[in-house]
């Protein structure tokens, strides 16, 4: 089985050759402002108007749900709704759902399959969603991996 490629630099500028999707999570609330999605909106537009109007629309935006924008010939942006609000709740419960990410990275393999594409990503869930990479690396390993599709996580230094 495949493995994740740990790199230092910047997720929104991939390394390798051929068609690379960069993926992140969004929340289900519409909110795009804070952690990553700002180091996509500085460099594309695209993904954060198409989510906004994925939103308005509110079809199929539910939590489990991706979205694939074309930013470039061979790069695309993947919005995964893996993350319920924006806040830890009162009862200590974050916004991060493993569950939803699982459904989201299950889809995000056919579609890398498709474009016989690679993906990239920061340690996702990790920050503003307040998951655990623990949490998260097995279940990359279930669904990207197992598919065969190369991972490239970022660390920004």
């Amino acid at each position: 089985m495949k493995t994740i490629t740990y790199l230092k630099g910047d997720a929104t500028n991939p390394q390798t050759e051929g068609n690379k999707i960069i993926t992140h999570i969004c929340n289900d609330i519409g909110g795009w402002g804070k952690g990553f999605v700002l180091a996509i909106s500085n460099r594309w537009k695209n993904p954060e108007n198409e989510y906004r109007k994925w939103f308005q629309n509110s079809e199929n935006f539910t939590l489990g749900e991706i979205q694939i924008v074309q930013v470039e010939e061979d790069i695309f942006v993947c919005n995964m709704i893996g993350q319920h609000k924006t806040i830890t709740n009162s009862k200590g419960i974050l916004p991060i759902r493993y569950e939803a990410v699982e459904k989201c990275l299950e889809k995000l393999a056919n579609e890398a399959l498709k474009l016989k594409a690679s993906i990239h990503m920061p340690r996702i869930g990790c920050g503003l969603a307040g998951g655990k990479w623990e949490e998260i690396e097995p279940i990359i390993e279930r669904t990207l991996l197992k598919n065969n599709v190369e991972v490239y996580v970022y660390d920004f230094e």
